[in-house]
């Protein structure tokens, strides 16, 4: 019973520490004078793929394959089917181009990668598939590249013109995302072990687990952090936080796992990089069904519909 209450604490935890470090995010781009774009893109996607890390990081030495795949794969398809159908009800989400033509097709790109790096048995009839430590070095330095894109945006784009707007203190800010990113980091940690015991005592498997309540439960900072961005009117954030964390997942995770432990790879888990390739290209493709790369009310709807057909047709055909 102490974890299920700590599972409910932790939810209100996600929420107010998303409101928070959103807060510290925004009047960190404005003290550094850079765009809010490239923050999200960094602080805050990093920030909240803390959980995903560290759930990866202790499967990985655990030798828990299916909690290692499935995380990451789940969470990226929950970062765009969910918490953007959830940020775009809230709020239509405006694109810039720069997304929409370089940060979206690079988390497609992302999703390709680990299809073609994981599938030695299909590719080349070398088996068994896996991910190795080569594998993890390839999507590392795919990583050290974005990186590198995103110290360009932060040379490039700075704070719009316009009325000058009054500057936080540091400490304050400091104290903001601290005090955000450890309500984040606990409350997510508390929800995930609450999910995770629930669902062993109901006899569910280790990777519809990973695909949907472990995603779900590390993607909450996600979560919480767009809806909390949308809500605030910062479309920026919400965008350049989900799209972030899917390249974070992909290139940095996944990649520092597979150094700790070549992660062996199920055939049917193509299924899951399929369905993450299909959100992120149908992500781009709505960014061209209005002139001005909106992703609106409608297509946010469509979104949430997609991910529970997902999630039903995971636990129904895994169990």
């Amino acid at each position: 019973m102490l974890v299920y209450g700590l599972m409910a604490v932790g939810f209100v935890f996600v929420i107010k520490g998303a409101d928070l470090f959103v807060s510290g995010a925004s009047a960190l781009a404005r003290r550094l004078h850079v765009s809010d774009l490239a923050i999200g893109l960094t602080v805050v996607a990093f920030g909240t793929s803390l959980p995903e890390l560290a759930v990866n990081v202790t499967a990985s030495i655990r030798g828990d394959a299916g909690i290692t795949i499935g995380n990451i794969l789940g969470s990226n398809i929950a970062n765009i089917l969910l918490i953007l159908g959830v940020a775009g009800v809230i709020l239509p989400l405006a694109v810039t181009k720069g997304t929409v033509w370089k940060e979206i097709p690079l988390s497609l790109l992302a999703a390709l990668l680990v299809g073609i790096l994981a599938n030695d048995l299909i590719i080349d009839g070398a088996g068994p598939s896996r991910l190795t430590r080569i594998d993890g070095l390839v999507l590392l330095c795919f990583f050290v590249i974005f990186l590198y894109y995103t110290a360009g945006i932060a040379r490039v784009e700075g704070i719009p013109a316009g009325p000058r707007q009054d500057v936080q203190a540091a400490w304050k800010t400091v104290v903001l995302m601290v005090a955000g990113f450890i309500g984040l980091l606990l409350g997510s940690m508390w929800v995930v072990e609450g999910a995770v015991k629930l669902a062993t005592a109901l006899g569910v498997q280790q990777t519809v687990i990973g695909l949907t309540i472990v995603a779900v439960g590390t993607s909450l900072p996600e979560l919480a952090t767009s809806a909390a961005a949308a809500y605030r009117k910062n479309p920026e954030i919400a965008i350049g936080n989900v799209v972030g964390s899917d390249i974070f997942n992909i290139f940095f995770i996944l990649g520092v796992s597979s150094l700790i432990r070549p992660i062996p790879f199920e055939p049917r888990a193509n299924v899951d990089i399929g369905a993450a390739i299909v959100a992120s290209g149908l992500l781009f493709a709505c960014m061209f069904t209005s002139k001005e790369h909106i992703l609106d009310r409608r297509e946010a709807a469509l979104f949430l519909v997609l991910y529970t057909i997902y999630v039903t047709v995971t636990v129904v055909w895994l169990n």
